[in-house]
């Protein structure tokens, strides 16, 4: 108004001297106007009606004063009589005390979730299908509906609580007269006057504090409560709320604690006691004070006949009754899965505010499935007990995960939390083994390679790194898959070598492993630490024809009133091409088929996974999936201590667990393998590495066979229990294949003379220091072979059998000719046709005894086999496949 009356007077002013009002840049008009009288007296009637409205304003502003003026001046002013400031006090008073109800009203908690809300500083975890894992705080175990509870127990509660319950609207002001009486006769506070509701809305909504601000707030509250509710939803939340002692909060918590039971088996007397323990929880515990509480139970009893809630023969009965308590545990501070609840705890405050966490209240929902937990609780510990003493481990861990939506649904860090809260699932990280050659296959699948491409199994050494193969043994010419299949070391650093460091660990952390991946060559056979969580969860992207979903255990959290302040929502990414996916589940699928975890099948349904080992047995692995499922298991021990064990173990408590967890569920096929296995288009590029010096010796064959076949029972026994990836061709049923194979061959061998073979064998055993026992028995056993020799054969000349070996040692160069003891095989093999000796010194005893049989019978050449790599300081190009199989599956 201020700035409207100064802009009219800087108007009227400039109107008075004659100048314009028009503003200084407007833009002059080039038409002059045609009559100027006309524009002076369309300004005189400007400035007149400018006059009129200031002398208004003028004239209006007056009277006001005066009216107002008028009552304070003159002979007898009002501010002279006595009521004006009575009046003056009574409004000012009144407009203070509406200021204040404002103020305090505003203060007073919103009562529309009285119902729900929870205690503050308190934490809930829920499983999937809402049952407790875990309670931290004040908080309640079992809350029950009000018509689970007995109406003797609500009544007990009604009659010494709050009889007139049904009466008042919040507060009890007869209870309150009462209460004030009964406490100026006895002296003391022998008698409270706070209602039920009351009760509740300070348990609820405020503290403990004594002040008179306090207990108004209490009023007020629980009137609105009362308007808000009805009487039963008042009671059920009450009863599941009150403390009882001993840290029991609600009726449900309390008859479990003292006497073990639950509400609905409880006596009379029993809910009695239970209404008698809320004004003091600690002095009338009956655990602490079984002759103050019983006469507190007393007590109540006589209140439940005065309000005709019992009969006197009733209330009698229950006085007469002895207090017999039998204590247990609050079962609030029971946990379930406990270390999937202290991985959750560790998760929240990735998803919640430090402020929501310090109020507290919150209820997190999870992922876990209780039964499948229970089942893998349940595996982890028949293993330890049945074989962790027999195969030194201590330990064990598994995790299972829905690959579809990340979900964690069954966890198990340990054997006992209780002793060990460390969580070997998350925490721990260890060296994978064999499980990793997945990443590496995978990679090679990706970057367009067949399954059938052949590399040569031999003593191999890159830049002073030799990797050994488990079986300490060698296969010559091996395709990928077989390779895979059978876990040959030697082949999948070779692989890592043509498809390079960073493309395998660019996939592999895309596929969800997050810790440290380090450019080494052993990285192939998994030397990086990783955790199991983190290693299964990558498994998790076969299982998903090649979309990866991070694992998580938190799908939503609410606050203390229910609402949701987090909810999860998972995201896949594509990671690898689908037929990719599908080409690595079916070298997987071989693994469980053929290989190394057959210990794992589950029958008819499919199953793929890998088996791994880390330098001497100190971590046994097994990572398994079927299409819904995927599930990861770690045996070992938490100092690094060897193991005796093997992963078929661990290959087995996999199957004991899915076992379980594929009960009831439809069996799902994986997606079939693409049939052109060649000429993929690459998903990424491979960055082979260039090693400064490379180098591929000789198959020494004579060493693993003897090995294999002179060492002691006893050695027999340990190999026989170490029968893990690569030593699954060593098994000792393929010992005995060997030791019948070379008895044979002996039969069918061109008569060698008895005695030549004696001292060629006497050599043979001196020179690999074979012992003397062993090697008696093994002639004896060739001498009953050899009187079963053909008698009409040459014995040819030993010029003869020395020229054969130079030409054969010539022909081979980079592969040592196999053992003299098989020479007679060979030469009858190699007098049939000229392509089986090629092949004889580079492959097994069963399957070069089983190609020259075929070679024989049908005196047709083999399929064309890789030729051999010459290794020189740069790497070689890649062999062409061994050999192709029609099936593709």
């Amino acid at each position: 108004m201020a700035k409207f009356i100064s802009r009219l007077k800087d108007i009227s002013g400039k109107f008075n001297a004659g100048v314009s009002t028009d503003p200084v840049d407007t833009p002059k008009i080039d038409k002059q106007p045609d009559n100027p009288d006309k524009v002076d007296k369309q300004t005189l009637r400007r400035r007149r009606e400018i006059k009129r409205s200031l002398l208004r304003m003028k004239r209006f502003s007056g009277q006001q004063l005066e009216v107002i003026k008028k009552p304070f001046t003159g002979e007898n002013p009002l501010h002279h009589k006595k009521r004006f400031w009575i009046g003056l006090g009574v409004g000012g008073g009144a407009i203070a005390l509406g200021v204040a109800w404002s103020s305090f009203e505003s203060s007073l908690p919103d009562t529309g979730d009285v119902l729900t809300l929870m205690r503050p500083e308190t934490l809930t975890i829920k499983a999937s299908n809402g049952k407790i894992l875990q309670q931290i705080g004040p908080t309640t175990r079992e809350a029950l509906k009000i018509d689970k509870i007995p109406k003797k127990l609500i009544q007990a509660f009604i009659a010494i609580e709050d009889r007139r319950f049904y009466q008042h609207q919040g507060v009890d002001y007869q209870g309150v007269g009462r209460a004030i009486v009964s406490n100026l006769v006895a002296r003391d506070v022998v008698e409270g006057a706070s209602t039920i509701t009351q009760q509740l809305a300070r348990m609820v909504f405020l503290d403990q504090e004594r002040s008179v601000w306090r207990k108004l707030k209490e009023v007020r509250t629980a009137q609105k409560i009362e308007n808000g509710n009805t009487k039963d939803q008042i009671l059920e939340r009450y009863l599941n709320l009150v403390y009882l002692g001993e840290g029991a909060y609600g009726v449900a918590d309390a008859a479990w604690v003292y006497f073990t039971k639950p509400v609905y088996e409880l006596t009379l007397a029993e809910m009695a006691t239970l209404a008698a323990i809320p004004p003091a929880p600690n002095e009338y515990s009956p655990l602490k004070n079984p002759q103050v509480i019983k006469q507190r139970r007393n007590l109540v009893l006589k209140r439940m006949q005065e309000a005709d809630f019992i009969t006197a023969e009733e209330a009698d009965k229950a006085i007469a009754s002895p207090l017999i308590t039998k204590a247990s545990p609050p079962k609030r501070l029971e946990r379930f899965a406990p270390y999937f609840t202290e991985y959750i705890q560790q998760e929240l405050p990735k998803y919640v505010s430090k402020q929501a966490r310090e109020v507290g209240g919150l209820t997190v929902e999870t992922s876990l499935h209780p039964e499948w937990q229970e089942a893998a609780e349940e595996a982890v510990t028949k293993t330890i007990e049945n074989t962790g003493r027999g195969q030194n481990f201590e330990q064990a861990a598994l995790v299972a995960i829905d690959p579809r939506t990340g979900e964690i649904k069954a966890m198990v860090g340990g054997k006992d939390f209780f002793k060990q809260q460390f969580n070997r699932v998350t925490q721990a990280q260890r060296q994978p083994g064999s499980t990793f050659k997945a990443f590496v296959y995978a990679t090679a699948m990706a970057a367009g390679f067949t399954p059938y491409r052949g590399y040569l199994d031999s003593p191999y050494k890159v830049d002073g790194y030799s990797p050994k193969n488990y079986s300490e043994t060698h296969r010559g010419w091996i395709s990928m898959r077989d390779a895979l299949i059978s876990s040959i070391n030697v082949v999948a650093v070779k692989v890592l070598v043509d498809v390079g460091w960073e493309p395998t660990i660019q996939l592999a952390r895309k596929m969800g492993i997050e810790s440290e991946l380090k450019p080494t060559y052993s990285t192939a056979l998994g030397a990086s630490e990783v955790n199991l969580l983190e290693l299964t969860s990558a498994y998790g992207t076969f299982a998903t024809n090649g979309t990866h979903t991070k694992a998580f255990g938190i799908r939503r959290v609410l606050d203390r009133r229910g609402n949701v302040i987090y909810n999860a929502k998972s995201k896949s990414e594509r990671v690898l091409q689908e037929d990719t996916s599908a080409i690595m589940t079916w070298l997987l699928r071989g693994v469980v088929n053929e290989g190394t975890g057959q210990a794992a099948s589950l029958g008819d349904r499919p199953v793929a996974g890998k088996t791994g080992t880390s330098d001497e047995a100190r971590d046994l692995w097994f990572i398994g999936y079927i299409p819904q499922m995927v599930a990861g298991v770690w045996l070992g021990n938490d100092n690094n201590k060897p193991t005796w064990g093997a992963s078929t173990t661990a290959a087995y408590t996999w199957h004991e667990f899915m076992e379980k967890v594929v009960e009831g569920m439809p069996i799902e096929k994986f997606p079939p393998r693409p049939t052109e296995l060649e000429g993929r288009k690459p998903q990424i590029e491979v960055k082979p590495i260039k090693p400064r010096s490379s180098y591929s010796g000789p198959i020494n064959t004579d060493k693993s066979d003897n090995d294999e076949q002179t060492q002691t029972p006893r050695r027999r026994r340990s190999r026989r229990t170490y029968t893990e990836d690569n030593s699954s061709s060593e098994t000792p049923w393929r010992s005995r294949s060997r030791s019948n194979s070379y008895q044979t061959n002996s039969v069918q061998s061109s008569g060698e003379t008895r005695s030549s073979r004696r001292r060629r064998r006497s050599q043979e055993v001196q020179t690999q220091e074979v012992p003397t026992r062993t090697y008696r028995r093994r002639r004896r056993s060739s001498q009953n072979t050899d009187s079963q020799s053909q008698q009409t054969q040459e014995t040819p000349t030993r010029s003869n059998r020395r020229r054969r070996r130079s030409s054969s040692s010539q022909n081979t160069q980079s592969q040592q000719s196999a053992p003299v003891r098989r020479s007679s095989y060979r030469r009858r093999s190699s007098e049939s046709t000229s392509s089986t000796s090629s092949t004889s010194s580079t492959s097994s005893t069963s399957r070069r005894r089983r190609r020259s049989r075929q070679t024989v019978q049908s005196s047709q050449p083999p399929a064309p086999r890789a030729p051999r790599r010459e290794y020189n300081s740069a790497a070689p190009p890649a062999p062409p496949a061994a050999r192709k199989d029609s099936s593709s599956q």
